[in-house]
């Protein structure tokens, strides 16, 4: 789970500042704030961790990949390519990681926790490339090992520790190699070191955190009158939803069994789908069915109260197609998971917006199995129900304020501002931003300044006849 993010001149971004992500971090302001540029980054880093090209420090994107940013320049504040782009980035490790030094054998590192902090500058060509990067290690709130690479003024790198000796190995006094990717020391510079393999640890690790990510972006696509499905398992939903219903079918053919938390009854995929629809009130009863016997196509059928026939989900409201592949994708994901959402609450009715909040919030908590799934939702949003219900959750305890981050995006000239809001066990928001969801007591006083106008017009037009 991420729990710490700082991003430095990307896009509208001159300083986001240090940012707490909780378990249920959302994010609020106005369009054309800033907000997504937060989850594109990490989706640009994601696809250059998969990348094919160990030699390019960031892959910005193309017409096939998950995010398509354009040039450096493109993706630096103010397209000033003489600026650095950094960023840090903290997570929890699903189970600690230990360090041993093979030269002393007494001496071990654990920690389940670690940050990476990486400077990115324009070399030739004006491509990225990385000019710092380092690693921290850490156990509760201890930072236990530190790790740091760095290019000096003659272009030639550094490795260093405060807390590791690194020790040369005979003979490899070769310069270091540009690393690999934006996070990984290459083979050949390891190979310099006596005592360096942990790096590759290192590197795994933040492969793992970037791979468990998943984006659900604000668009998703209309429901289908058929759905093929010949027994893959996709790996989300997809970024407009197109994988949901494989998702269903993959995890029921897998049997997996949820629940909403501790001592609440266990049900399969498709059953806890269907429930959570329930409860939000937009079907009575939902159903994924074969064509036929045999056959890899399938079928969506909706009920929408008790008495209805059962009809194609291409038959209702479209609201039904738009929210299931934010359900399925925040119960679908493995635990562990991070999952980024944009505008979940698109094309819902207010009241189904405020229990969108719920089950977010139940998302946090369920388990899997018998297990905690211990998976992070970051929703953007500009739902005022959402965030009303999400309040009121917090004032009963059914979610503590720690596992609750909120923001508020906005624009501060030509950058943007990201404002934590203090949210308080009461689920008060403790310095409400002016102009939140817009001026609604101006719009208030506006209304009524009309109407009293109206009715004086009114009057004299009465009195006239």
């Amino acid at each position: 789970m991420l729990n710490h993010l700082h991003i430095k001149n990307f896009k509208a971004w001159k300083d986001t500042g240090p940012i707490r992500l909780a378990p249920l971090t959302v994010i609020f302001g106005a369009n054309s704030a800033g907000k997504s540029s937060l989850g594109h980054l990490l989706l640009a880093l994601q696809q250059t961790a998969r990348s094919t090209d160990r030699k390019r420090a960031l892959h910005l994107g193309d017409t096939s990949s998950l995010i398509d940013l354009g040039t450096f320049a493109d993706c630096l504040h103010g397209h000033d390519l003489t600026q650095s782009l950094e960023f840090e980035i903290g997570w929890s490790l699903p189970r600690a990681l230990e360090v041993r030094d093979p030269l002393q054998a007494a001496v071990r590192y654990q920690g389940d926790h670690m940050r990476l902090a990486v400077e990115l500058v324009a070399g030739k060509s004006a491509q990225p490339e990385v000019q710092a990067l380092s690693y921290v290690l850490g156990s509760d709130a201890e930072d236990v090992l530190d790790v740091s690479l760095r290019r000096d003024d003659k272009r030639k790198f550094t490795l260093s520790s405060q807390r590791y000796g690194f020790k040369m190995a005979d003979g490899r006094k070769w310069p270091l190699e540009e690393p690999e990717k934006f996070y990984r020391l290459s083979d050949v510079s390891n190979a310099r070191f006596k005592n360096a393999g942990f790096l590759a640890d290192f590197a795994l690790a933040t492969e793992a955190m970037l791979d468990s990510l998943s984006y659900l972006g604000p668009l998703r696509n209309h429901p289908q009158r058929i759905y093929q499905w010949s027994g893959d398992t996709p790996s989300s939903v997809g970024q407009m939803g197109e994988y949901a219903i494989a998702a269903i079918l993959a995890a029921q053919s897998e049997g997996r069994m949820l629940n909403r938390g501790p001592k609440r009854a266990k049900q399969g995929f498709a059953t806890f789908i269907a429930a959570w629809l329930k409860d939000l009130g937009v079907i009575h009863d939902f159903s994924v069915k074969p064509v036929a016997e045999g056959r890899k196509e399938y079928e969506v059928l909706v009920r929408t109260h008790a008495k209805a026939p059962e009809v194609k989900i291409t038959d209702v409201g479209f609201g039904v197609s738009q929210v299931l592949p934010a359900l399925v994708q925040a119960f679908y994901c493995p635990p562990n998971s991070t999952v980024w959402m944009e505008q979940p609450e698109i094309h819902l009715h207010p009241q189904v917006q405020a229990e969108l909040a719920d089950v977010f919030i139940s998302a946090t908590q369920a388990r899997e199995n018998g297990r905690a799934r211990h998976v992070q939702l970051i929703v953007e949003s500009h739902s005022e129900h959402f965030l009303n219900r999400l309040q009121r959750r917090v004032a009963e305890g059914a979610v503590a304020p720690e596992d609750v981050a909120v923001y508020f995006c906005r624009r501060a000239g030509a950058a943007t501002e990201l404002e934590p809001l203090k949210l308080n066990m009461f689920g008060e928001i403790e310095n409400w931003p002016e102009h939140f969801f817009g001026d609604e007591m101006a719009d208030i006083a506006g209304r009524t300044l009309a109407a009293m106008q109206r009715r004086r017009e009114l009057d004299q037009k009465d009195r006239a006849e």
